[in-house]
């Protein structure tokens, strides 16, 4: 059985003054607050919704 591989993902600056659809991502991407966490499957859909908000957030390996 495989695993598949995830990614830990925090907002580490907050969404005020940041375009519509970069905060409709960050909620897309389960993160609510700052230093709010996610766990997330690594998929090319959610890498393309990380690279859209980086400046946003951090990613490290869960």
């Amino acid at each position: 059985m495989t695993t598949q591989k995830q990614i830990k993902v925090t907002l580490v600056r907050s969404v005020i003054g940041t375009k519509q659809s970069h905060r409709d991502t960050i909620r897309g991407l389960g993160l609510r607050r700052v230093n709010s966490t996610s766990v997330l499957v690594d998929t090319p859909e959610v890498r393309g919704m990380i690279r859209k908000v980086d400046y946003l957030v951090t990613v490290s390996e869960a």
